[in-house]
């Protein structure tokens, strides 16, 4: 009886061990095939694989929202420099700064709806894609955030003024089909020493500020903000999971590819519009040269009206500060005396001054880009930085300024 209960259990144990036959045939087929699977999709060209990547809605969003979960990635560049993309991705690079050529980046395209294997030029589809597509014909939307919103509006207004197209301020399908994009939205800019160099605290005093020996940026993010037109909130969301303090050179950032091209033709007139906050070159035959919008003075007393004209132009200026024209200062009333503010982008009248006729009254940049189209100053007319530069470019000593209301 035991024989026969080990012979039944070596039995069954053999019977288990046995392969169908001709079962290691196919399994060494099935081997066979996924290595060469493998092989032929790691050979397979990179940008080829996202031209999969799918598409987005044609009505652009009411306001600029990225996808929950995505992060950029950083890519392995030496300082400085990145790999060369695809021909037909590349995109030139900002004015500005030290960017890089613009490269394939799954991640960064879903912010504003696939960009790898576009051809351009094409339509602008969101509202990001908007502003960005604006700025490049030097219609500026302000601070770039991919939120709708009056600048914004403004600026569409703008661009249909100039194109000879119904002025509904929205982003209809005539506007988005004529409002063309030449390269991808997005870049990647790569973070070197110059980035970091001379960042610095601003005093919250004006007698510390006029002790300073620049007013520089404080932040690598504020400066990159400023570098690509962009509000740092925008950085921070196409970015997401980079730690903003701990920086370094070498680092990647996908930033907005805005840059104005050279001015198209000489500017002959400005106009500013006080109830719409904005300024604007015209050129000899009234069309419009640039669009910039701009805060205006938050009491009417000191809003001026008709004719002026351009007196003076400074870049990089430095700065008075008269405690008589601020007399909500209590610092200035203590301190009885004006002081020399040094230059820098966050000089009370940041990096370009334009002098007017009227004393005291200019059109000037601002240390506060992302509050522009606001009634808050003292009187001047306001700009970001960059369209206060670009400005200066256009305009001449006794050129015609009109301010409406």
């Amino acid at each position: 009886m035991t024989r026969t209960v080990r012979r039944r259990r070596s039995g069954v144990s053999k019977s288990r061990r046995r392969w169908p036959r001709g079962a290691g045939r196919w399994l060494l087929l099935v081997l066979t095939v996924g290595i060469a699977g493998a092989v032929w999709w790691d050979r397979l060209p990179r940008a080829g694989r996202l031209l999969r990547t799918p598409g987005v809605a044609e009505e652009p969003p009411a306001a600029f929202e990225p996808p929950s979960g995505t992060r950029p990635s950083p890519g392995e560049p030496a300082p400085g420099l990145l790999s060369p993309p695809p021909s037909d991705l590349a995109a030139p690079v900002l004015e500005v700064g030290k960017p890089a050529q613009a490269r394939a980046n799954p991640a960064a395209s879903q912010l504003v709806g696939p960009e790898n294997g576009e051809t351009y030029p094409r339509p602008a589809r969101t509202v990001l894609e908007a502003q960005v597509a604006l700025a490049r014909q030097v219609i500026s939307s302000g601070s770039i955030d991919g939120v709708w919103g009056e600048t914004t509006r403004r600026a569409v207004l703008a661009f249909q003024e100039r194109e000879g197209l119904p002025l509904s301020g929205e982003l209809d399908a005539r506007t988005r089909n004529r409002l063309l994009l030449d390269a991808p939205v997005l870049t990647t800019w790569v973070l070197t020493a110059d980035d970091f160099a001379g960042l610095q605290p601003l005093s919250p005093t004006w007698l510390g500020k006029s002790q300073q020996l620049a007013l520089e940026h404080e932040t690598v993010l504020e400066r990159l903000a400023e570098r690509s037109q962009a509000s740092p909130t925008l950085l921070r969301r196409l970015n997401p999971g980079l730690d903003w303090e701990r920086l370094s050179p070498g680092l990647t950032v996908q930033v907005p590819l805005a840059r104005y091209p050279p001015p198209r033709a000489p500017a002959v007139r400005l106009v500013i519009r006080l109830s719409e906050k904005w300024v604007r070159a015209y050129d000899a035959e009234g069309r419009v040269l640039a669009h910039f919008p701009c805060s205006i003075a938050a009491r009417v007393e000191k809003r001026p009206l008709g004719r002026l004209e351009v007196v003076a132009v400074a870049e990089n200026p430095n700065y008075t500060f008269d405690p008589e024209l601020f007399p909500e200062s209590e610092e200035g009333r203590v301190l009885g005396r004006k002081l020399i503010l040094p230059p820098g982008p966050n000089n009370p009248v940041g990096l370009a001054w334009i002098g007017l006729s009227l004393p005291g009254y200019g059109i000037h940049g601002t240390p506060h880009p992302e509050r522009i189209g606001r009634t808050e100053s003292h009187g001047c007319f306001r700009l970001t930085n960059w369209d206060a530069l670009y400005l200066l470019r256009l305009v001449h000593i006794g050129m015609p300024v009109e301010v409406e209301p």
